[in-house]
């Protein structure tokens, strides 16, 4: 059989070698003037191109439509992933977090290795060449259209990406593909992504990096409306590490969090910040009291080096509405108990998502119940498959993405009868 497979990113290449390897004569059509332009700058050019986990744990660390990823996962799981390189002669190394690496560090090698594999199957690669739309005819995938030239197919994988970094090329074609076939499209947005922030004290701290801090995020329950005040549930719950920028926050935690909060986008998004979660409200309570026992002839300022960093004190007492100025011998317990609730909820209020050229991935795509789970095949055309980030389903950082695109890209190219 005769197989195009429109885009030349990590689906592509992946589902290109497996569709060869079962004999067929594939060819990857490519705008860009080389194969993987976005897996060369994955993982800040180092390429995180999967995560050792448990294979369970993977659609926990799916996002979007985790179900579907059932047969995928198990079809081609992150453990036959880092086989199939291993065999292909890559090196990898497993970091923190179980995330997996090639061991030289260049995301470049990746590439390399899925290159020399098309190149040995035989796989004809037409670079700097663009597909206009597909030849579909009485519900079946004939080809592709390249400018003025038909080219047939028997079957045909659609791998064109999300619309994230679009300075690599990326862009929205694969959902027009889509549509023209008769898909639906879940409206792509930016994910994985920075906050920006409404208070101007942010900024104040840009560059001060922040860590073993709690955050959660809070969203207006409109099931609990009340004439009083609006009440607020917990979306988002984790420890680690984050960062002030100039528009904002950044950072592992605030990325993380960011795959969660889409669709409140626009409500009262409530972003606290726990600076002391390793303490209780008690220990914490104690701790502060040690430290005003220590400077108890020193103003409220001066008296929380030990507690806070430097940049974050003025802050705290900004934030608390306290006066900096005064004497800790004359601080009440109220003004304590107000200080303590301003370290251990200090309150940001998020304003929107950073654009395309900061996401790392893009939530939304084709539709997936018009996608038959166990093959990548389309529903409403017979011959079309479609695999990777193309798809609405979308996973945090650490290997995941690339593990779906690995996965789905496997199922399609292993699925063409």
């Amino acid at each position: 059989m005769k197989v195009v497979v429109i885009g030349g990113g990590a689906s592509g290449m992946m589902a290109a070698i497996w569709a060869a390897r079962n004999g067929n004569k594939v060819i990857i059509v490519e705008q860009n003037e080389k194969l993987g332009k976005k897996l060369f700058i994955t993982g800040k050019g180092r390429c995180n191109f999967t995560n050792a986990c448990d294979v369970e744990d993977l659609f926990g660390n799916v996002v979007t439509n985790s179900k579907f990823m059932y047969s995928s996962f198990y079809s081609f799981s992150n453990q036959q992933v880092m086989d199939f390189f291993e065999e292909l002669g890559l090196r990898y190394k497993i970091e923190r977090g179980n995330r997996v690496f090639p061991a030289s560090d260049h995301s470049s090698d990746v590439i390399k290795v899925l290159e020399k594999e098309l190149k040995r199957l035989d796989v004809d690669i037409r670079l700097k060449t663009r597909v206009d739309k597909l030849i579909i005819e009485d519900g079946v995938a004939h080809g592709v259209m390249i400018g003025h030239e038909k080219l047939t197919a028997d079957k045909i994988i659609v791998t064109t990406g999300g619309v994230s970094y679009p300075r690599t090329g990326a862009n929205d074609s694969g959902y027009r593909f889509a549509e023209s076939a008769g898909h639906s499209i879940i409206k792509a947005q930016p994910s994985l992504v920075p906050f920006e922030i409404k208070e101007d004290w942010c900024r104040d701290l840009m560059g001060v990096a922040l860590k073993n801090v709690g955050l959660s995020i809070f969203v207006p329950d409109k099931k609990k409306k009340s004439t009083d005040n609006t009440k607020y549930k917990k979306v988002f719950d984790d420890f680690g590490e984050m960062l002030f920028t100039h528009f904002g926050v950044s950072g592992p935690m605030v990325i993380k969090a960011s795959a969660y909060i889409h669709k409140y986008l626009g409500d009262d998004i409530v972003l606290s910040i726990d600076l002391k979660p390793a303490l209780s409200e008690k220990q914490l309570d104690e701790r502060i009291l040690r430290d005003f026992e220590l400077f108890k002839n020193k103003q409220l300022s001066n008296s929380l080096d030990k507690l806070l960093l430097k940049s974050l004190i003025p802050v705290v007492i900004e934030y608390s509405g306290l006066d900096g100025n005064k004497k800790i011998s004359e601080i009440t317990k109220e003004e304590r108990r107000i200080l303590l609730e301003s370290i251990k909820n200090l309150k940001l209020h998020v304003t929107g998502l950073r654009g395309w050229d900061e996401a790392i991935i893009t939530k939304g795509g084709v539709n997936v119940k018009e996608i038959d789970p166990g093959t990548m095949e389309s529903k409403k055309v017979k011959g079309l498959y479609f695999a990777g980030e193309v798809l609405d389903v979308d996973a945090l950082t650490g290997g995941f993405n690339l593990q779906v695109a690995w996965s789905t890209a496997y199922l399609a190219g292993n699925s063409l009868e």
